[in-house]
């Protein structure tokens, strides 16, 4: 093949081509069923400015959300207002938005219902002066449209007012009682047991006692031996609320014999009492009493008679 003919085959060849995508493009622009519908793809904002394109973009979220918040600034005084403005995507009528507040306590600060326009939008009003707002931080505007799938919320500082700090009471440590150790109300008391097991103990402070709580299916024993700053005097034993003489009690040392399925053995004691105490106050009151009936009627006795 010659050069003149391989040229005169590349022309036809090419002039082939251009036909096959020129009926290609024509046919999938002229018949409707190979177009594809771009309706719903924004035009293009030519020559825009920035802002503009913000606008536009938040637009289109704010149309795909069920419900959109937000103010007219970040940050107030305790003395202004707050402009709340909202869009729902569904209006549903006869439903007004809840628009609600919590503040830097997590406490309510109000709450109040918006109506909903018929393009879906809200708007309400929140004055900022008033004890409930005292509080600088975070503020919470909360907004729901009838579910809670149609929610949102939008964040405002407030400064200007008084600081909150907050407070943690640190939390009391229990003290640790050893495997030899029952521990009743925050006390550790020594103890042994055979035939059962201890599942809890507690001081009754209005009987001065210990009340022990036990698990039994034979017969055991149990020894107690609690300090003097826990229980002192021990002079009687209560198993199952009946007393029990099946004891011995040796100083602040005691061993109890409990039956089979016994289920609470209580050690009463008592308290020493005090050199002044309640019994010597009423002895001393009687006395002076008795000084002063005498001393009367001493007094009485020497008024000489006419």
């Amino acid at each position: 093949m010659n050069n003149r003919t391989s040229f005169a085959l590349l022309a036809l060849l090419t002039a082939v081509g251009t036909l096959t995508m020129t009926s290609a493009y024509a046919e999938h622009h002229e018949g409707g069923e190979h177009m594809e519908d771009h309706s719903d793809i924004p035009q293009a904002c030519v020559g825009c400015s920035m802002e503009d394109a913000k606008d536009a973009a938040a637009k289109m979220l704010r149309d795909d959300l069920p419900i959109s918040v937000w103010t007219d600034k970040a940050e107030y005084g305790h003395n202004d207002m707050i402009k709340v403005t909202g869009q729902v995507a569904n209006v549903a009528s006869g439903y007004p938005v809840t628009v609600s507040v919590v503040s830097p306590l997590n406490s309510i600060v109000t709450i109040d219902q918006v109506s909903v326009t018929q393009d879906g939008t809200f708007e309400t009003t929140l004055n900022t002066a008033g004890a409930m707002w005292k509080y600088d931080g975070t503020y919470t505007i909360k907004v729901n449209y009838g579910s809670a799938e149609k929610s949102n919320k939008a964040k405002v500082e407030l400064t200007g007012g008084i600081g909150f700090t907050p407070t943690y009471n640190q939390p009391t440590q229990t003290k640790q009682c050893g495997g030899n150790e029952l521990s009743a109300s925050g006390q550790c008391v020594p103890f042994t047991i055979s035939g059962g097991m201890v599942t809890g103990a507690s001081l009754n402070t209005d009987d001065n006692s210990i009340v022990i709580m036990i698990s039994s299916e034979n017969e055991g024993t149990l020894t107690v031996t609690p300090t003097k700053t826990v229980l002192d005097g021990i002079f009687m034993v209560l198993v199952d609320g009946e007393e029990w003489d099946d004891v011995e009690i040796v100083a602040n040392k005691v061993t109890v014999m409990f039956p089979p399925g016994a289920e609470q053995i209580e050690i009463i004691g008592t308290y020493v009492i005090p050199e002044f105490g309640t019994i010597a106050a009423m002895i001393l009151a009687v006395a002076i009493i008795s000084i002063i009936a005498v001393s009367a009627k001493s007094r009485l006795s020497i008024v000489p008679r006419y």
